[in-house]
């Protein structure tokens, strides 16, 4: 029998029932910001990603599935839609001296090794908008990925970061001196680092390897090098997000895959679905029409996940059939259940707006904090000996890696929650 091609995945109809909600509602609230749709073509000139994902980036050098024609040309099916958005844009005459707010949805191919929420045939929904250089449509693009996430009820489940990688020419200096830090250490450097240094350095950065991770410590810091329009233009993008009541975390190291990509970078993330936590990502390219042989016209878009969007509603659902709740009161020793029910108690008195959930039924205090991330707590707190000795309270923030675990007074506890709960809206 004849099976899928590894990597291409079959949606059966259950299964296809919940990709349509999600692609419905996230195209709904796209379309409610006055975005119209575009269809690009499965099959481009190869050239078209080698000028514009760049010939040194690990898409064009190792993922792209590409035939020659009966002309003899170089044929590539899309592993993004940026670069034939900007292609299609141009042309046809709709870039130059005009801005333009698009999005496009369907699959996008690359040889990758599948995995859970990894597939060599993935499906994206992306927005992009052009002819606007001010951080008010990045933070507009922005805001339009949050709302895409209230629509699907997974908000409380999802974190932005966000970087500015600055001008292209701040973004060349700070390579240079990255590859001079590291040049001497490159024997120290995994594999897949020793390979980018001299085509694309910048991407270690991105390493999951501990040791490179180390090495890249001392390393020259991009922030360092980056000027000072693009730290105005990022300030005013973070302005904005504090106005609209997004909530970030800076994270210097996130610079993208890409080569198009300057100034603002942006990724949403999860951590409910292991090692894939990206479910949107983007920035901005103001370089890429030039780039592509058009007029200098900036831009800016994001690419959605659908894949991995649909897993997150999918976990989103199961939580809420299990029995949601914001934050889970643990007990690790049944000596201080009484002690444990006077804390959830109070904990609905100084949070009457969230929902408070007590452990019953014992159990270690891992197999509680399993429970606790099954109903979609953002906080497990627990009482144990030092809770009655000192009257702390242990919180340990569940989708927040960064806050981790702390101690605090009562009262300086429940303000740490509220304030958490009032920054996610």
């Amino acid at each position: 029998m004849v099976k899928a091609v590894r990597g291409m995945r079959d949606i059966l109809p259950e299964q296809a029932r919940r990709w349509d909600l999600v692609e419905r509602a996230i195209t709904e609230v796209i379309r409610g910001h006055a975005y119209e749709a575009i269809r690009l073509p499965l099959l481009e000139f190869t050239e078209l990603f080698a000028r514009g994902v760049g010939e040194t980036t690990d898409i064009v050098e190792k993922e792209m599935y590409t035939l020659a024609d009966r002309d003899g040309d170089s044929l590539s099916l899309r592993p993004e839609g940026t670069a034939s958005s900007v292609r299609m844009l141009q042309e046809h005459g709709y870039l130059y001296n005009q801005t333009q707010r698009v999005f496009y949805a369907g699959p996008m191919f690359r040889y990758e090794k599948p995995q859970k929420g990894r597939y060599r045939q993935f499906y994206q929904i992306g927005a992009e908008a052009y002819g606007l250089s001010g951080p008010d449509i990045d933070a507009e693009l922005i805001g339009l990925g949050w709302a895409c996430w209230q629509a699907l009820g997974i908000e409380s489940m999802v974190r932005l970061e966000i970087n500015t990688l600055g001008s292209g020419d701040a973004r060349q200096q700070y390579r240079s001196a990255l590859v001079s830090y590291l040049s001497p250490l490159v024997d120290q450097l995994d594999e897949d680092s020793r390979r980018r240094l001299h085509t694309n350095p910048m991407r270690i950065l991105d390493s999951k390897n501990p040791e490179t991770q180390r090495l890249l410590e001392n390393a020259p810091k991009l922030p360092d090098f980056v000027d000072a329009q693009s730290i105005e233009h990022f300030n005013g993008l973070k302005d904005l997000l504090r106005g609209l009541g997004i909530p970030f975390q800076e994270n210097p190291n996130l610079v993208r895959g890409l080569d198009y990509y300057t100034h603002t970078v942006f990724e949403w993330i999860t951590d409910d679905l292991g090692a894939q936590g990206a479910i949107c990502a983007g920035g901005r390219y103001d370089g890429l029409v030039e780039r592509l042989g058009g007029r200098a016209t900036p831009g800016v878009g994001f690419a959605i996940g659908l894949d991995r969007a649909v897993l997150l509603h999918e976990v989103a659902q199961e939580r809420a059939a299990e029995g949601a709740a914001d934050v889970y009161v643990c007990v690790p020793d049944q000596q201080f259940l009484e002690a444990a029910m006077q804390t959830a108690q109070a904990l609905r008195s100084g949070l009457p707006h969230q929902r408070i959930r007590l452990h019953m039924g014992g159990g270690n205090l891992k197999k509680q904090l399993k429970k606790a991330d099954a109903t979609g707590a953002q906080v497990a707190v627990w009482v144990d000996q030092q809770s009655a000795d000192e009257d702390v309270l242990t919180l340990k923030h569940l989708r927040d890696a960064v806050l981790g675990q702390e101690s605090l007074s009562f009262d300086a506890g429940v303000e740490r929650l509220r304030q958490g709960f009032v920054a996610q809206g």
